[in-house]
């Protein structure tokens, strides 16, 4: 599977514009834990500088990083999807600059505006699409036995 575009690049002008009238931005020091496993997803970001580290608990134990989010990535699904939990957790790993969206606000121009829904949602899904092989590329390296 090939990498996605980012968000941003692959939404057209006038979504693109839609999408960042409804921006804020926003910064995390370096060690946040900006949103953890199972917790409320009211949210996503746009990463503008620095990284972030998804991870996620297995086992219980500490978390393990299974992937990192860079400029212009996309931080957070989970507020497009019923329950509305995050299914990883996720910590600045370097400080963050990023803009930051009110998830029900984009569901309801969402749903008001089909086109952009629509473009919206076919890019978000793409990426987590990668994201979620991913994260099971790096699990499988992880926690299966190799044979050697």
């Amino acid at each position: 599977m090939t990498a996605p575009q980012r968000l941003l690049m692959s939404l057209p002008p006038r979504h693109r514009a839609r999408l960042m009238a409804l921006a804020r931005e926003v910064s995390f020091p370096q060690g946040t834990r900006i949103f953890e496993e199972r917790g409320t997803a009211d949210r996503f970001w746009i990463v503008r500088s620095g990284s972030v580290a998804l991870d996620v608990r297995v086992r219980g134990e500490w978390p393990t990083r299974v992937s990192t989010i860079d400029p212009g990535d996309l931080l957070g699904w989970s507020w497009l999807f019923p329950p509305y939990t995050w299914d990883f957790g996720a910590e600045a790993f370097t400080p963050v600059r990023a803009w930051e969206f009110d998830g029900a606000a984009v569901r309801r121009q969402c749903d008001t505006e089909c086109d952009f829904g629509y473009a919206l949602l076919r890019s978000v899904a793409e990426i987590l699409a990668y994201r979620v092989q991913t994260a099971r590329t790096r699990l499988l390296d992880l926690y299966v036995p190799h044979a050697g």
